[in-house]
């Protein structure tokens, strides 16, 4: 008989991915990022570049808007109604480390053969950005099994036999 894995002993209840997820894990939230990430920050050119219905992409906008990652700042065109554009705030700025990561693995492999339509840039010297996993101690980790999951400081023990 099989030892059960140690990550059947502690509860999911409080999953920071499942929260991230919440915010994050409907296609649609992660095109309008990588819109805004892009410099497009208007609600009609995000239509325009990117056919979401409109009713969706208020929702999505709403979401982003509502869990701290866009703010909206007001703008008027000479003779229109005021309207909004969408910017990221700290909280956006802080996905770019997963925006590069799902560009990258897109990129190796969902990529036309001609090559991938996006890459990221240090703004500075303008080399091609790519991720790596680091350790506290400094250690660069290379093999992805050399990563191990393991309770954090908020894991709760997992009680009865419920989805906790």
């Amino acid at each position: 008989m099989s030892t059960p894995p140690a990550a059947l002993n502690w509860s999911v209840d409080n999953c920071t991915i499942e929260r991230a997820m919440g915010v994050l894990g409907e296609k649609w939230a992660l095109v309008v990022l990588r819109e805004v990430f892009s410099g497009i920050r208007r609600f009609d050119d995000m239509r325009v570049r990117t056919g979401i219905p409109r009713q969706v992409l208020t929702n999505r906008l709403a979401t982003l808007v509502g869990n701290g990652v866009l703010r909206r700042d007001p703008y008027r065109e000479p003779g229109a109604r005021l309207r909004h554009e969408y910017r990221l705030t700290e909280k956006g700025f802080d996905l770019y480390p997963v925006m590069i990561a799902l560009a990258e693995w897109g990129n190796r492999y969902l990529a036309d053969p001609e090559g991938p339509p996006i890459s990221y840039a240090h703004r500075d010297c303008g080399a091609e950005l790519h991720l790596d996993v680091t350790c506290a101690d400094g250690h660069r980790v290379t093999e992805k099994r050399a990563i191990q999951p393991r309770p954090g400081p908020g894991a709760h023990p997992r009680t009865g036999t419920g989805s906790s």
